[in-house]
């Protein structure tokens, strides 16, 4: 007669006590605090896109509707080839009207993963998290300080390319080009496109970017087309900035040449850099970003948080010192490295 062996049966996994669930729900609620800005940016590149396809639907309708209306009715020839050209006109408006709404797929798309990801901040495992973390804070670091190859290489090998904002800074990129090299017009067109968003936010680039080109005509002593362009460009913001107009004004007579201080500086070089600044202040702004890079903030946070009850004069200067080019890229090497080099 066999008798039955009783084998223990496989203990069930013990589920994580309460106090580890409520610590990994508090470091999520912690964490996605610090995750403004990860969903703001593409919300906002939605509404953007969003405004601008409706305003070249609005546009190219009114038009086409104008245009039917004024189709001849003396020659069925010429009828016909108006008729035509409408058509033609219509097609190109649906073709447009599809890779708008392509776009907005993409931003949908992009706010849906981020969402998702803000979602696994309590189920996930914390090292992952932490570590997608610190990969986003180095693309981002490294598009403001306009790395934009090495970021892009960074997102798509660890497959981020939604979590990350390189298309928004492509579009900074291409303005910050133009101002440095002395052109407004890419400025201006992107201030009419946000022109009710920086009115709300009382954005006064528009107004400095119409002052420098009317300082850039006088220049050139082209002083004809300057009073031109003050009329027509600069006359309309008098109500709100009067003073300043009328110190602008003033160089058609001081000239470039002029050793008169509050002239003189209008016409120096820096001029262009301060009205980079201002743009960048206007962008991150609009878009919910912080001013400065994700990664000075976490390290200047870290670095505060050491124990250094008494801090000596070398270790604030070090501190302070986290502002200069060479110590950030310092810091980017070191994070680099440990994410791609340390196992």
């Amino acid at each position: 007669m066999e008798m039955a062996i009783d084998t223990p049966s496989p203990a069930p996994p013990t589920p994580p006590t309460p106090s580890a669930a409520a610590g990994r729900q508090t470091r999520a609620a912690e964490s996605v605090r610090l995750e403004h800005q990860l969903v703001r940016v593409p919300l906002e590149a939605l509404r953007s896109t969003v405004r601008s396809n409706n305003r070249l639907a609005e546009k190219e309708i009114a038009a086409a509707l104008s245009s039917a209306s004024a189709a001849p009715a003396e020659s069925s020839a010429a009828a016909v080839d108006h008729l035509t050209s409408l058509v033609s006109r219509l097609h190109g408006l649906k073709r447009k009207m599809e890779e708008g709404a392509r776009a907005e797929e993409v931003q949908v798309q992009r706010c849906r993963a981020r969402l998702d990801r803000l979602a696994s901040a309590s189920t996930g495992e914390d090292a992952e998290w932490e570590d997608m973390r610190l990969k986003r804070i180095l693309v981002d670091y490294m598009l403001r300080m306009s790395y934009y190859d090495s970021a892009t290489k960074l997102a798509e090998t660890s497959g981020i390319q939604d979590l990350v904002d390189i298309d928004v800074f492509l579009d900074a990129k291409r303005v910050i080009d133009s101002l440095q090299n002395n052109e407004v017009a890419p400025a201006l067109a992107w201030c009419a496109e946000n022109k009710s968003r920086l009115k709300k936010s009382k954005s006064k680039l528009e107004f400095l970017l119409r002052l420098q080109e009317f300082v850039e005509f006088v220049k050139a002593k082209n002083c004809i087309q300057a009073i031109a362009y003050a009329r027509k460009y600069l006359a309309p913001w008098g109500s709100i900035h009067m003073k300043e107009l009328q110190r602008v004004t003033a160089t058609l007579v001081f000239r470039s040449n002029t050793n008169c201080a509050p002239y003189k500086i209008l016409f120096e070089k820096d001029r262009w850099d301060f009205l980079v600044d201002m743009f960048k202040q206007d962008f991150c702004k609009l878009y919910g970003m912080t001013l400065e890079p994700l990664l000075n903030i976490y390290l200047q946070a870290g670095l505060t948080a050491l124990k250094t009850p008494y801090p000596s004069h070398d270790y604030v200067t070090f501190l302070f010192s986290l502002s200069l080019l060479k110590y950030r890229l310092l810091a980017l090497w070191w994070l680099w490295y440990l994410v791609f080099c340390c196992p």
